[in-house]
Order: structure tokens, then C-alpha cells, then sequence
């Protein structure tokens, strides 16, 4: 027991003499003594932590001023890309508006004869059987129940049913409830007169069904029908072309069915002619 005692009593008096002569060596080369050293021994954490906590703050801060100079350039671009959409949108608007005006001219030009007011398209209602639209003009424009409605291109749209103050309703000629004298312009050069309608009886909606056509005729796709002219429709003016065509079941007859000239749902503007001469 008394050598192991001296044996630890020896190893921490080595321990103290080196101990002792490291300080005196970092003193020597430091210049600090030990107070000084126990000092910057305690600060150097709280310096380190410190400047940490500086550089995240700062760093915070460029963040934070970069987002809102970003933000700031987000808002102006948006602006002015609203600005570019509305100003697209008003340029579309006005180059339809052009279009409406110049298709308008040419159809005064070719029925020099027609009296005509134009409206737009306020609503549209379709079911199986039935077809509408409805005009933002009415009673007080010189509309009346039974006038026939066109596109600048003068298709035929349909026919007043309803009117108002300010308002008429169209039933289109994709209305089963519609019947049209109408002549089937053959390539040939004949034309054959019949009956065209709705083809929603047929369970074909949105064509339009030719009837009671000779069973002799003689029929191509793309072959143009137009009005043969009444105290309703003026003559000449466009309901569809051929798609196809066949026989009635009494085979006494043909049919043809016929693309409307008219795309009814994507129309925005029709006319109606409040009075015409058909010579």
C-alpha cells in the first residue's frame, strides 16, 4: 500500500510540473498570463457564439430585403401583365367587332333589299327537342314575332318566337318545331326542293333532316340547301350542306342530312330582318 501511494503521489506531482510548464510556455509565447488565459478561455465561446448569431441576422436580413425587392418586382409584373391581357382582350374584341361590321356591309351589299337589326346573344337553351336564344332587343328595336334571324354571312339562325320591351326569344333552326321551304343546290345544277327541320326526331341533334325530296334526286356531300323563299325567310339565304342522305322507309322519297350553316353555339351577334322584298 505505501508504494502504491508514492507510486500516484509521483504521478501527479509529474502531472503538475508539466502542467506548470506548458503555462509557462504559452505564457512565454502568448504574452498573456493565467488570469488572461482563463479569461479568452471563457470569452472565446460566447465570442464565437455571438458572431454566429450576428452572421444568421445579417444573413436574415439580406434574405428578408431581397424578398421584398422580389415581391415588389412580382406585383409590378403581374400589373403589367394584366394590363397586356386586358389590352389583348380589347384588341380581340375590337378586331371581332371589325369583322362583324365588314361581314355586315357585305350582306347590305348582296340584299340590298333587307331591312335589318342587330343583337346579341344574351342566352342560349337547348333540349332534346327544342332550341332557343335569346336577343338583348326587342319590341322597341321593331321586332316582332315571326322575323327571320341571320349571321352577317347570312345563315339562317332561325325564327322570332317570343319578343319583349327589350328582349327576343329565337327558336334556332336546330328546333324540331321548325319547318323550312328550302332548295337542295345539286353540283349537277338541279335543284330539288323539300322541307328542312331539326334532326333531333331522328336522334341526331345538332344536324338538321331535308325531307320529302324526289326519290329520282340526285345528292353529294357538301352540296349547299338554301331558303326557297317565303313571307318568312328570304330567298337564297344558307341553312346547311349535305352530310348524307338516303331513302324513306316508303321509298317514295329521299332525305338529306345537312350540316347547319350556322354554328348556333358559339354565335355572339345575329340580325334580324324586320322587312325585305323577295321581288
Amino acid at each position: 500500500m505505501k508504494h502504491l501511494f508514492t507510486t500516484r503521489v509521483r504521478v501527479v506531482v509529474a502531472l503538475v510540473l508539466l502542467l506548470s510548464v506548458g503555462l509557462s510556455v504559452a505564457i512565454g509565447l502568448t504574452g498573456f498570463n493565467l488570469p488572461d488565459m482563463l479569461v479568452q478561455g471563457v470569452l472565446t465561446p460566447i465570442r464565437t457564439g455571438i458572431s454566429s448569431l450576428t452572421d444568421s441576422a445579417q444573413q436574415l436580413y439580406d434574405y428578408m430585403f431581397r424578398f421584398e425587392i422580389i415581391s415588389a418586382e412580382n406585383a409590378s409584373l403581374k400589373e403589367q401583365l394584366a394590363k397586356m391581357e386586358d389590352d389583348a382582350r380589347k384588341a380581340g374584341a375590337i378586331a371581332r367587332e371589325n369583322e362583324r361590321l365588314r361581314q355586315l356591309l357585305e350582306l347590305k351589299a348582296a340584299h340590298e333589299d333587307f331591312t335589318l337589326v342587330d343583337g346579341y346573344i344574351i342566352s342560349w337553351s337547348s333540349n332534346d327537342w327544342s332550341s332557343t336564344v335569346t336577343i338583348n332587343r326587342g319590341t322597341k328595336d321593331g321586332i316582332d314575332v315571326g322575323m327571320c334571324a341571320i349571321t352577317a354571312n347570312g345563315q339562317v339562325v332561325g325564327l322570332v318566337s317570343q319578343v319583349g320591351y327589350n328582349y327576343a326569344v329565337i327558336k334556332t333552326v336546330l328546333d324540331s318545331s321548325i319547318e323550312i321551304s328550302a332548295t337542295l343546290s345539286s353540283t349537277g345544277g338541279t335543284g330539288y326542293n323539300g322541307m328542312v327541320k331539326g334532326a333531333y326526331a331522328s336522334g341526331l341533334s345538332g344536324l338538321l333532316r331535308m325531307n320529302y325530296l324526289p326519290s329520282d334526286s340526285v345528292i353529294h356531300n357538301n352540296d349547299q340547301v338554301v331558303t326557297t323563299g317565303s313571307t318568312v325567310y328570304p330567298r337564297g339565304l344558307i341553312l346547311g350542306y349535305v352530310m348524307d342522305a338516303g331513302y324513306e322507309e316508303t321509298g317514295i322519297a329521299m332525305y338529306a342530312l345537312l350540316r347547319p350553316a350556322a354554328d348556333i353555339g358559339s354565335l355572339e351577334q345575329v340580325f334580324i330582318v324586320t322587312a325585305y322584298d323577295n321581288g
